[in-house]
């Protein structure tokens, strides 16, 4: 799911001016973080150059995307960054569970599927 909601994105007005980087490759992964840790959760490097995940990384991108960038203001504050935090967090363990429902063909029994 993870891939076809990046492509999602991708996908949107202004993403031309994101640097889309894929973790799945362990010499993209940040600096800071094993590649393992890059996949577990959603990640991105602000204007500032922090790098931030789940729900935050979420209200990052949003902010730079103009279709978006409301829901990303509506996320700007301490009070609705943590629920969009909890939010992800609880979204997390239900998500491998959704996987099945947005694939393009049934995986084969040979492939290890990643969460992200």
């Amino acid at each position: 799911m993870c891939r076809s909601e990046i492509a999602f994105y991708q996908r949107r007005s202004g993403a031309d001016a994101i640097d889309w980087i894929d973790v799945s490759q362990p010499d993209n992964a940040p600096a800071e973080i094993s590649c393992e840790a890059a996949m577990a959760r959603f990640h991105v490097r602000t204007e500032t150059g922090e790098l931030v995940n789940g729900g935050i990384a979420f209200a990052h991108l949003w902010k730079q995307l103009p279709r978006f960038r409301w829901l990303g203001l509506a996320f700007d504050t301490p009070v609705t960054r943590w629920i969009l935090n909890v939010a992800y967090d609880l979204f997390l363990p239900v998500r491998p569970h959704l996987q099945k429902f947005f694939r393009d063909e049934p995986p084969t029994k040979d492939i290890k599927e990643t969460t992200s």
